[in-house]
């Protein structure tokens, strides 16, 4: 079995869940998660805006 056969865990937040059986903690705590994982999305999105102006700029030369 490769590393691309394996089973992905869960994500431990499904957007649209419901919310009533959860605790206010579960609740902070997920807002936390999603809080950070928002953060590593952006900074994603922004080393991938950097290659591609990179690029842009080397090819225009």
């Amino acid at each position: 079995m490769t590393e691309d056969d394996a089973p992905r865990p869960r994500p431990a937040y499904d957007v649209g869940q419901p919310l009533e059986l959860l605790s206010i903690a579960e609740i902070e705590s997920r807002i936390l998660m999603l809080q950070e994982e928002i953060a590593r999305l952006e900074a994603a999105a922004q080393a991938k805006r950097a290659a591609t102006s990179a690029a842009e700029a080397f090819f225009r030369k």
